[in-house]
């Protein structure tokens, strides 16, 4: 009993000592523990001269009124900092009517009132240039890691013009009564150095030329060069390697020294390589493939045969490969993966493509993106896949051909999205919307006038039904004057390409044409053409469009030369055609406005007068065709050909003049004299055009930069009077150069041809 009474008694004697210990402790606080429950009764700010107390009290969380905290105290001097206008922050407290005063004692950082440039001579920059490029301007608060910064770009500059041994230093002169600073950078300027020579070490395979070929740091010639930029050199270095390991030296190793010349300011770079060995690939083998097969696989491949270079960076370009022909049968989700060994019997590399092949994918929801004035529909009707359709990689790139070709959007691209359905993929399609809509005016001079100026309004993406912005549903409208020395044109054109939403294209033509008499461009009579025309297109195919329209032409045509022939004066006088036209387009080109590849084929034919009414009556058939070659570097060979024949039935004797065919000029036989090759009058030397034409080109273009391609071709033909007489005699033909340029209102096409 007494044990258990004495144990009792230690617990209750152990508490209490505890308790006695807390309350000590709890009395032994410091003063600013207790302050954490007191009131701020005031914010006193000291210091502030631009800088408005206000603007100080409202970043900060500490209010009067609110209870006193260290940690919000300190989150407000993080932030008053974080202003960027105070160099030095301190903040204390006192007591303060039944409360705490927080008091607030800031140092502002000085204003640049002036930035001034001592010793910049030989870097040949205007101030306003040297200003830009640095961090610390008129107007700011000084900083002084941004002055270390400005100072280590300064510097830069003069390493990017040759003074790599010129040094920058900055003075501050602070005005203490303003706070205003005066900024000074002197440059202490050395000597141009440029390189003198640069070596290649230890290149066995390959020669020195070909090295220095692939690097952009040259030595100093006589026009120029020799700058020694670091960051180029060591792309340099990494050209380097990447051209060995493309030829099979998968280790090779590749430095560089600099040295310069105490004697003379001329630097010496040192390329140093360790070729290594050169591999090739050895056996080739798929793993995982069942539904292509492995011949199949090897067909497509074009960089890891056996026996080729093996190239590591190019494994990953076949494994696309691979992956594209899965694609191309829905198997969108399909990976493939690469691994290699070296076999020590063949010293080969043995390369394994191990493919999970996944399950057919279906095509989701298509969403489209990025279309802000063009409506889905117009993007949708141009897909070649629906929801519900195996994805297709053949018909998903038709899709974005199509796309193009509408001349809507700058960018598209694809993507896709999980969805609800296991086997279902949605299909993104991402669009950036171009310029549609232009007014463009102008003026120049050709050698068909001396003078020609137009005024053009034109949208592509038209709307009608949109008021006011009249922009979306994919309508061409376009009106068009133009005047000349001796011609005069004005036009109105528009397009429906879905007929109440049916994929049969509705549009019409309205046109006034006038020429006047000027036999130097093959004009020997004044010529007015007055008209229209009703069309109607479909696409019968993929890639075929059939056309039938109307039209009707009111000619004039007066002003004949008064020693022409009778032939020519007969055609004096005002005349009415009535014709129907009936068209065949065949169009697998991949870019409209620019093709590289495909095939483009017109045929045309039409009847005027017989059943139509009018005063004339003849046939025209008109065909030509155009087959584009993808070469090296872009560029593009283009084949091409034309042909028409041309004929008058019931009492008609003749094929009117105006609608002949002719040739010469810059549309036709470059080289020749507009409109001069072919039957001329014996009277006035003037044409008289033919009722058969067969004339070919071939042009090569190169692209000089993205706007200007560089183009020569070869032209062939000739126009014969009658209809049968074609390809019965000579020909005509030409050669020369030119330049194919883009700009804002389409395109430019400058030839030269000289005539053979």
């Amino acid at each position: 009993m007494n044990k258990i009474y004495s144990s009792r008694g230690f617990r209750v004697l152990f508490l209490l000592s505890v308790m006695a210990l807390i309350v000590s402790f709890s009395l032994c606080l410091p003063s600013s523990a207790q302050e954490n429950s007191a009131k701020v009764t005031d914010i006193e700010i000291n210091g502030n001269r631009s800088i408005s107390t206000i603007t100080v009290l409202s970043k900060m969380k500490t209010r009067v009124g609110s209870l006193y905290s260290e940690n919000i105290i300190n989150d407000d001097l993080k932030r008053l900092y974080l202003l960027g206008y105070f160099s030095d922050i301190e903040i204390s407290t006192e007591d303060y009517k039944d409360g705490i005063k927080v008091i607030i004692n800031v140092t502002e950082r000085p204003i640049v009132d002036e930035v001034k440039f001592n010793g910049f001579r030989h870097i040949r920059m205007k101030e306003e240039k040297l200003v830009e490029s640095v961090q610390t301007r008129k107007g700011r608060y000084l900083d002084y890691p941004a002055l270390n910064e400005d100072v280590l770009e300064l510097e830069k500059i003069y390493v990017k013009k040759g003074f790599p041994k010129s040094r920058v230093e900055y003075k501050v002169d602070i005005d203490e009564e303003t706070n205003k600073a005066i900024v000074q950078f002197k440059a202490l300027e050395g000597e141009r150095t440029k390189i003198k020579r640069v070596y290649v070490k230890g290149n066995n395979r390959f020669p020195d030329k070909r090295i220095l070929k692939i690097i952009k740091t040259k030595r100093a010639w006589l026009f120029g060069g020799g700058i020694l930029k670091d960051e180029v050199l060591e792309e340099d270095i990494e050209r380097i390697r990447s051209f060995y390991r493309m030829e099979g030296f998968s280790d090779v190793e590749v430095s560089y020294e600099v040295k310069d010349d105490p004697r003379k300011p001329v630097l010496y770079i040192n390329i140093n390589i360790q070729e290594g060995r050169q591999y090739f690939v050895g056996s080739v083998n798929f793993t995982g493939n069942q539904v292509i097969s492995d011949a199949e696989i090897r067909d497509a491949l074009e960089f890891s045969r056996p026996k080729d270079i093996y190239a590591a960076d190019l494994l990953e370009r076949d494994s696309f490969i691979i992956q594209g022909l899965y694609f191309d049968r829905g198997y969108i989700m399909a990976n493939v993966s690469t691994a290699t060994s070296l076999n020590p019997q063949t010293e080969a590399i043995d390369i394994t493509y191990d493919i999970v092949e996944n399950e057919i994918a279906y095509v989701g929801k298509i969403k489209v993106r990025g279309n802000i004035k063009t409506k889905d529909i117009v993007v949708r009707r141009e897909m070649r896949l629906l929801p519900g359709d195996k994805f297709d990689g053949e018909k998903l790139r038709r899709s974005k051909e199509r796309l193009g070709n509408l001349g809507f959007f700058e960018e598209v691209s694809f993507d896709t999205q999980s969805s609800d359905v296991s086997n279902q993929r949605d299909l993104v399609v991402e669009v950036k919307e171009s310029k549609t809509g232009t007014f463009s005016f102008g003026g120049g001079y050709s050698t068909i006038e001396d003078f020609i100026g137009f005024i053009e309004v034109e949208q592509r993406n038209f709307d009608w039904r949109n008021f006011p912005y009249f922009t979306g549903d994919g309508q061409d409208l376009r009106v068009r004057l133009e005047a000349g020395t001796v011609s005069e044109n004005l036009s109105l054109s528009f397009t429906e390409p879905w007929l109440f939403d049916y994929p049969v294209s509705f549009g019409f033509d309205l046109y006034r044409f006038s020429h006047e008499r000027e036999s130097d461009i093959g004009w020997g009579y004044d010529q007015t053409k007055t008209g229209g025309d009703i069309r109607f297109g479909k696409e019968l195919s993929e890639y075929i469009k059939g056309k039938i329209a109307y039209r009707y032409d009111r000619i004039d045509i007066g002003d004949i030369d008064p020693i022409a022939s009778n032939e020519l004066q007969s055609e004096e006088g005002r005349n009415n055609i009535s014709r129907i036209e009936l068209g065949l387009t065949y169009d697998s080109r991949n870019n409209v406005f620019s093709p590289s590849k495909g095939i483009l084929v017109n045929t045309d034919f039409n009847v005027a007068g017989g059943a139509f009414g009018g005063d004339k009556d003849f046939f025209q058939f008109h065909t030509g065709g155009s087959k584009y070659f993808p070469l090296f570097k872009q560029s593009v060979l283009e084949v091409s050909t034309r042909a028409g024949i041309a004929d008058s039935f019931d009492d008609a004797t003749d094929v009117p003049i105006y609608e002949r065919f002719f040739a010469g000029g810059g549309s036709s036989i470059r080289g020749y004299e507009e409109r001069m090759v072919g039957p001329i009058d014996a009277g006035s030397k003037s044409p008289l055009g033919g009722n058969s034409l067969l004339i070919g080109s071939i042009e090569y273009t190169y692209p000089l930069f993205d706007f200007i391609r560089f183009a020569t071709f070869y032209d062939v033909g000739n126009v014969w009077a009658k209809m049968s007489d074609i390809a019965s005699s000579g020909y005509k033909s030409g050669v020369g150069l030119g330049l194919r340029i883009k700009t804002p209102i389409g395109p430019l096409k400058l030839d030269y041809g000289i005539p053979l």
